[in-house]
């Protein structure tokens, strides 16, 4: 419910702070005098848009603060968890309009978008004002309507779950579908790559080391050359180094010992002896082994000019990247291959999502069917007591293709004057009767659409009398379950409240200002009695007043 309204520089509107109660509060005034301003205000916080026109004051912003109590329902809570908003038992709506025309909207002080804004109103606020009453022929809102009157708000909410796997698994199948398409066209493509890479067969490293093998065979020659005279000049001439070291060893051994570290030195050369030994060994067994190899040479040749083809046609620099370049496009090709499986797996899917859904449908749809009747014939009887004896409604409901909804298209037809043609309300209903219509509507499922604040707009627009105390009554009725605003013109309305407010212009500093406050007993007799007979009420219309008010 709403709590708290606070409002400045909006209008005319200077500076104003209204407490709503529990219940009907009622907000009468003069033509003219401000009340649908303050409507216009609270729908900034419920998120209308808005200029620097509405400013009073236009070098000072537009503040305008709704505070709200909240009964912990669901839907608020997960829009707090998804948003990531902080909140307690309070929600604090505000909206702020600068002089340049700038709106900020803000929940619980974090700013938030318009569209936030609007979500979570949406789920505080049923806002009903006289000619805002499209949403009533809208299917949407009608199904709405029969599923709350049938109970089957949870019903609804299974079918929402299921009718969204069903369309999660619709889409996967069309996407597996669309990729099959788009892969045959490059099957052949990458067929032909992966029969060219697995043609040219390279190993792991291949490539690396054929360069290396290259760089040998080119230049054998030099090599060996190189490795002929080193053997020569260790192990190989008439007096090689290590003959010469030997030697060296064995003179140096005959003094050892005359001196400590001869013998050190004596090891040291006959290790130096023995390594260059091996060193000379290895470079004859090396040289032994390369060969000038003509033939060879061609095939290392031909070997890397494949090998650099693929790698610039692939955009690789290694043999490595070449070769999971062959595994990519072989998976491509497995991918296309095993594709008729995945997609007849998803088609099952789907068909059995489908299934699901539409016995959900089927559900939803027998029990909008099974309480059109007496829907019908309560809305009748609540019509009778607003003013319309001869008005009628009647639900009609056809089978359609399966949607977010179920599987029914519904059209509300109305006909207000007993002339046997019934129409589609959106065609024939007036403002007033479309009003009225809707409040019958909302009277009897309020409670299970989870409308816990309900505002209304001069919704006895057109009517006076029995009509306009029926609409009266309807309201104090919903007013024990619900909180209800409304702006009346109508004494037989005012009398319901469970709380009065009165709008009225005052002259402020040489400006005049609307201004609002809550009337007592005694003054809410004189207002109602003023609306009855005039400015000046005789003690007749006072006694009228008073026995509207305590009327069953």
């Amino acid at each position: 419910m709403l709590s708290r309204l606070s409002i400045s520089n909006y209008a005319i509107i200077s500076e104003v702070e209204v407490i709503f109660i529990k219940g009907l509060n009622i907000i009468t005034g003069e033509t003219g005098a401000g009340k649908s301003i303050l409507i216009g205000a609270l729908g900034l916080i419920l998120g209308e848009r808005a200029d620097s026109t509405v400013l009073l004051d236009k070098t000072k912003k537009c503040l305008v603060e709704g505070l709200f109590l909240h009964d912990n329902r669901d839907s608020i809570q997960q829009f707090f968890i998804d948003n990531d908003i902080d909140h307690d038992g309070e929600i604090i709506l505000r909206r702020e309009i600068s002089v340049n025309g700038k709106s900020r909207a803000f929940i619980n002080d974090s700013p938030v978008t318009l569209g936030q804004l609007q979500q979570l109103a949406a789920l505080l606020v049923d806002l009903h004002q006289q000619f805002d009453t499209l949403q009533l022929g809208q299917d949407r809102f009608q199904l709405d309507i029969l599923d709350a009157v049938a109970g089957q708000t949870e019903a609804r909410k299974k079918y929402t779950g299921s009718y969204g796997r069903f369309m999660e698994t619709r889409e996967v199948w069309r996407k597996l579908e669309k990729l099959r398409e788009e892969s045959l066209k490059e099957y052949d493509y990458y067929h032909f790559l992966h029969a060219e890479l697995e043609d040219a067969a390279f190993g792991e490293g291949e490539l690396e080391q054929l360069e290396v093998e290259l760089g040998l065979l080119t230049n054998a020659e030099q090599v060996s050359s190189a490795l002929f005279k080193l053997n020569g000049v260790l192990d190989g001439d008439e007096e090689p180094i290590t003959r010469q070291l030997k030697s060296l060893a064995q003179q140096v051994e005959g003094v050892a010992k005359f001196h400590p570290a001869l013998q050190s030195l004596a090891d040291r050369l006959r290790s130096a002896q023995v390594e260059l030994k091996d060193i000379a060994a290895e470079a004859e067994q090396v040289s032994a082994g390369i060969t000038m190899d003509a033939k060879r040479l061609d095939e290392v040749n031909n070997r890397l000019s494949l090998g650099y083809k693929l790698l610039k046609k692939h955009n690789v620099k290694d043999t490595r990247a070449l070769l999971e370049v062959q595994q990519q496009v072989g998976e491509k090709i497995r991918r296309v291959t095993n594709l008729d499986e995945e997609i007849l797996k998803a088609k099952q899917a789907h068909d059995e999502a489908f299934v699901a859904a539409s016995g959900l449908a089927r559900t939803l749809a027998a029990g909008r069917t099974s309480v059109v009747k007496d829907f019908e014939g309560q809305v009748k009887v609540l019509l009778q007591r607003v003013g319309m004896p001869n008005a009628r409604l009647k639900i009609e409901l056809e089978p359609c293709e399966l949607n977010n909804m179920g599987t029914d298209r519904v059209e509300f037809l109305f006909d207000a004057n007993k002339s046997g043609k019934l129409e589609p309300l959106r065609k024939v209903a007036s403002g007033g009767e479309f009003s009225r219509l809707l409040l019958c509507i909302k009277t009897l499922v309020a409670g299970s659409m989870s409308m816990p604040l309900m505002i209304f707009d001069e919704i006895d627009s057109g009517i006076s009398g029995e009509a306009a105390r029926q609409v009266g009554i309807l309201m104090k009725e919903m007013g024990q379950s619900h909180q209800i605003i409304s702006i009346t013109h109508q004494p037989q309305i005012a009398a319901r409240a469970d709380a009065h407010y009165f709008v009225y212009k005052k002259e402020v500093s040489g400006a005049i200002r609307t201004q609002l406050r809550r009337l007592d007993d005694a003054e809410r007799v004189e207002s109602i009695a003023r609306m009855m007979s005039g400015e000046k009420p005789s003690a007749s219309a006072l006694q009228n007043a008073l026995e509207l008010m305590t009327a069953n």
